[in-house]
Order: structure tokens, then sequence, then C-alpha cells
């Protein structure tokens, strides 16, 4: 019952948000013929906005659970979204290996995870162009695919917004490689980083 009750509370908040952005953030989706309709995805997209991870998945067509910040659970509203989104919250700025674990088990179940490589909002600008490996590293481990997402425009209310998801990207290189190390997850991550940047600029 509890299971039932927690779908249906889903879908009521996904389409209220949905008709509410729709009509103040007039989005556009791009490319959603992209996503695969089945198999484990790692979405990653630029980071401007609160507002992102809802946009992402209200348009991406496949449940997800979204990796954010272990201080968001401070705020009630974020809190309780969190617990019904089945959000994964990590410590930042340390290796949690709880969030890690739990990431693996959603991509092994052939599920998907939402995650912003630039670990924060409007990151690459604060961090000399980086991104973390985390993707990179699930993907890795997991053999998810990845799929690039470049969020466009202000979010701001009444301006135009969009949101186009890029073809996965193809790790077939790496599906041979039995020990991860740093040199591989930078490459991948670099390669992320410049699909993003395309898509959203």
């Amino acid at each position: 019952m509890k299971k039932i009750l927690k779908t249906i509370t889903k879908s009521f908040i996904k389409g209220v948000v949905f008709v509410y952005c729709k009509i103040v953030y007039r989005f556009k989706v791009i490319g959603k013929e992209n996503i695969p309709k089945e198999g484990a995805l790692i979405f990653c997209g630029n980071h401007r906005t609160y507002f992102d991870p809802v946009l992402i998945i209200m348009t991406a067509g496949r449940d997800m659970r979204f990796i954010a910040k272990e201080e968001l659970t401070k705020n009630p509203l974020f809190y309780t979204l969190g617990l019904l989104y089945d959000v994964i919250f990590v410590k930042r700025n340390e290796k949690d290996i709880t969030a890690i674990k739990e990431s693996m088990k959603t991509l092994k179940a052939k599920g998907c995870i939402g995650i912003f490589p630039e670990g924060t909002r409007n990151g690459m600008e604060k961090n000399d162009g980086r991104v973390k490996n985390g993707a990179a590293y699930l993907a890795l481990k997991t053999g998810a695919q990845i799929i690039p997402i470049g969020i466009q425009g202000l979010a701001k209310p009444f301006t135009k917004n969009t949101i186009i998801y890029g073809k996965p990207l193809d790790m077939n290189q790496y599906s041979h490689v039995k020990k991860i190390d740093e040199e591989i997850e930078n490459k991948i991550s670099n390669l992320l980083k410049d699909e993003i940047l395309k898509l959203a600029n």
C-alpha cells in the first residue's frame, strides 16, 4: 500500500510541477530520441539552478535517482522530496562509500542515476573548467551508458529554457579495462565535459 501511495504521490507532484514549469519556464526538449528506453543510464548535465534536476526528471522519460549534496536534507522541503524520489544524498569533498554503493546498486539493477559532474552550481566556472570523476567511475564499474545533457536559458520566470539530450557516450573502448585509474577517469570526464558544453552552448 505504501509503495502504491508513493507512486501516486510522485506522479501527482510530477504532473503539477510539469505544468508549472511548462508555463513559467517555457521549456523545450530536444534529442529525447537519444535516450534508450531500457538499461542502466547516467544522466549528466550542466548545473545552473535548483530547477535543473526537476527539469531532467520531468522530461527524460526514465525514472531516476539523483545524487545530491547531503546539506539539502536540512531543508524540510528538499528532505521530503528527497525521500519521495529516492535521492542519494552524498557527503561532499570526501569519498562517500555508502552513496557510491547505492548508486552502483541502482545501475546494476538497470536503473538510472542523475548527477551533475560539476559538483555544484556553475561548478566549471568555479573549478577552472574541471569536472568531478564520479560519473566516469560509475560508468566504468557498472557498464552504464552516460547521457550528456545541455540546459540552455536564464532559468528565470517567463524566459525560454531548452533541455538537449545528446547521444550516449561510446564506452566500448573501455570495456576491457580491469583496473580503473585516474587517467582513464579523467579522459572520460573530459569527453563528458566537452559534450555537455557543446550541447549547453
